[in-house]
């Protein structure tokens, strides 16, 4: 089975608290089911399969744009034998 990485960010920063977006965006990748979740505060990234990858990543751009981002950057790579 195919396996994906997605890297992502979510827009405007807030440097002194974490903003709803952005909080709202690491909730869907830490709930979804998904592994290697890293938590960051400028970048996030979570592995799995493609079908869960693509299911999180269409659930976590709905639901951050809904609670106030203005900008969602991502990066989905498909993670070669070895990898991960």
């Amino acid at each position: 089975m195919r396996r994906l990485r997605v890297e992502f960010t979510t827009e405007p920063f807030d440097l002194d608290e974490a903003p709803r977006h952005a909080v709202v965006a690491r909730e869907v990748v830490q709930s979804a089911a998904l592994d290697a979740v890293d938590v960051g505060p400028f970048g996030n990234t979570a592995e799995g399969s493609a079908d869960e990858v693509l299911d999180a990543v269409a659930t976590l751009l709905r639901s951050s744009l809904e609670a106030g981002a203005t900008r969602v950057s991502l990066q989905v790579n498909v993670i070669g034998e070895g990898e991960g």
